[in-house]
């Protein structure tokens, strides 16, 4: 594994009109690596999402990607250095195939950017790669059907391809399994362990059996500050991260005889 940093964060603060979400968060997410976000509800893990890939301005601190300080770029300068974010709620076009879902984010491959009304011909040189994505997340037999009417789990796979499309060096992946049945659960893990085999993901995840099972590194916070940081089996024993996520082992004690 490569000890080398992909992307840092030096003192990054997010206030709202007096409000700290992001209080003086330190990152370092290593190249190679599976890194998970956890925290409870409120914790700030969306917002730090948001200031990494610039929906958000920070208030104070530094953003790195692959060295570079890219504090003051926007969010389409940092896609095309390759840090690609897949959203918490499923976002494909619908009533386009699955096929077609990824071939628009390949356009880009082809120097026709986002042209919706480049002749359909233009694009066919695309679906070899298109085919191999699909193949890639399980999705090939599923190409010409409408995304709409791909099953919750499956839709989140096609996200994933076509998050692959756009050749990202960091993937973040914004609650992958969320209100999933543990069958999709356990394919979309699958798959994220797979697409991570060689590229750095960064994702902010609740489900611990997820987090516990593929991440390398944990980062947890707790009203927007770091409480702890390290590999599942020492962060999951840290007492500040049990009291953050069940109160106090007194309260956890009254709980279980009340």
């Amino acid at each position: 594994m490569s000890s080398e940093i992909i992307l840092e964060t030096r003192g990054l603060v997010k206030e709202f009109k007096g409000f700290v979400a992001v209080n003086d968060v330190n990152l370092k997410v290593q190249r190679g690596t599976i890194h998970a976000l956890i925290g409870p509800n409120g914790a700030g893990k969306t917002t730090c999402f948001n200031l990494l890939t610039k929906f958000l301005e920070p208030t104070r601190g530094q953003i790195l990607f692959d060295g570079q300080d890219i504090t003051a770029e926007k969010p389409a300068q940092i896609a095309r250095r390759g840090v690609v974010r897949s959203f918490q709620i499923s976002s494909t076009f619908p009533h386009m195939s699955v096929l077609e879902n990824v071939r628009v984010a390949l356009q880009q491959t082809l120097g026709t950017s986002f042209h919706f009304w480049k002749p359909e011909h233009t694009l066919n040189q695309l679906n070899d790669r298109c085919m191999e994505l699909l193949g890639f997340v399980g999705l090939a037999d599923f190409a010409h059907l409408e995304a709409v009417g791909l099953p919750y789990g499956r839709k989140r796979a096609l996200e994933i391809a076509t998050t692959l499309a756009m050749d990202p060096k960091l993937m973040l992946l914004d609650e992958p399994t969320q209100g999933m049945g543990h069958e999709d659960v356990d394919m979309v893990t699958q798959l994220i362990k797979k697409v991570a085999a060689n590229r750095t993901v960064l994702m902010v995840e609740h489900n611990m059996s997820v987090v516990g099972s593929i991440a390398d590194q944990i980062t947890v916070l707790q009203f927007g500050q770091v409480i702890a940081e390290g590999p599942y089996a020492e962060v999951s024993r840290n007492p500040q991260v049990l009291e953050a996520y069940m109160g106090s082992a007194d309260e956890a004690l009254q709980g279980a005889h009340g």
